[in-house]
């Protein structure tokens, strides 16, 4: 299957950060060999995530382009390496020009809270803004059923399915399986009985279910040391992020410090 994700062309234009020719050409390379493991994605990135001190040298230009800052009425603490940052996320309108030139669907734009986590986002030296991750979009599967907890277990396995082509294609550890479910779902009971089956051997310490505020799916893990790649299957959601799972997301699955060998950091 050929890769149908698409970076924007024009965005050191609007976003002159750095550490971007670098994550793009990563990128592109990853999704390429993810769309030849037969993993059909979205052509729009999902997100961008993307470290600044102060938040306006991104949010501004996100802006102009289109996007719409907290769109959500929500922010996300993430608590990186032991430090303390802030996540908004922007959100471009369905209609926007820039989505045809595939600028992502959103973008979240991560700041620090205080002078500490300002140090060690800086240490790093990529830069002041830098992009930290992207994230691929997962194209749900066809729903075969009115059921919405038989549709649960159809998105679940694809997602499973998924993450185990990719860690076979990439040839390291990949990050946990978070999966945010609607509350419906996980009140009925058939779902704690049939959850095992979905999971099809994955050990219980490499996934994690947990209600997804505001109601649909968010199924995301990450690739690659420190999170530098990100793949999630997006439907129905209200808002950008799962607050746990960004708590999760930030604790345990991503890290400032990106050397491009070894495995995603783990503290």
């Amino acid at each position: 299957m050929a890769c149908t994700v698409i970076l924007p062309e024009d965005f050191d234009e609007h976003l002159p950060i750095a550490n971007a020719p670098e994550r793009f050409e990563e990128a592109r390379d990853v999704a390429a060999r993810i769309g030849e493991a037969g993993v059909d994605l979205m052509s729009n990135p999902d997100h961008a995530a993307i470290f600044v001190d102060p938040p306006h040298l991104v949010a501004g230009p996100l802006q102009h382009l289109g996007y719409t800052a907290g769109w959500d009425a929500r922010c996300y603490p993430s608590p990186v390496d032991g430090c303390d940052y802030i996540n908004v996320s922007s959100r471009l309108s369905d209609d926007c020009p820039a989505r045809e030139r595939s600028w992502f669907d959103y973008v979240a734009v991560v700041y620090p809270v205080d002078t500490r986590a300002r140090q060690q986002m800086l240490r790093q030296g990529y830069g002041n803004p830098f992009i930290h991750h992207l994230t691929f979009g997962v194209k749900p599967p066809s729903r075969a059923s009115g059921d919405l907890v038989a549709y649960a277990g159809q998105i679940v396995r694809h997602m499973v399915q998924t993450r185990a082509r990719i860690q076979e294609t990439v040839g390291q550890e990949l990050g946990t399986l978070i999966m945010a479910l609607p509350q419906d779902v996980l009140d009925q009971a058939r779902f704690a009985e049939a959850l095992p089956g979905w999971m099809s051997g994955l050990a219980q310490d490499q996934y994690l279910v947990e209600p997804m505020q505001g109601g649909g799916f968010l199924i995301q893990f990450f690739v690659l040391t420190g999170g530098r790649i990100e793949v999630a299957l997006r439907l129905d959601t209200q808002q950008t992020f799962n607050p746990r799972s960004v708590q999760k997301i930030s604790k345990d699955e991503i890290s400032t410090a990106q050397s491009p060998a070894g495995h995603p950091v783990r503290q």
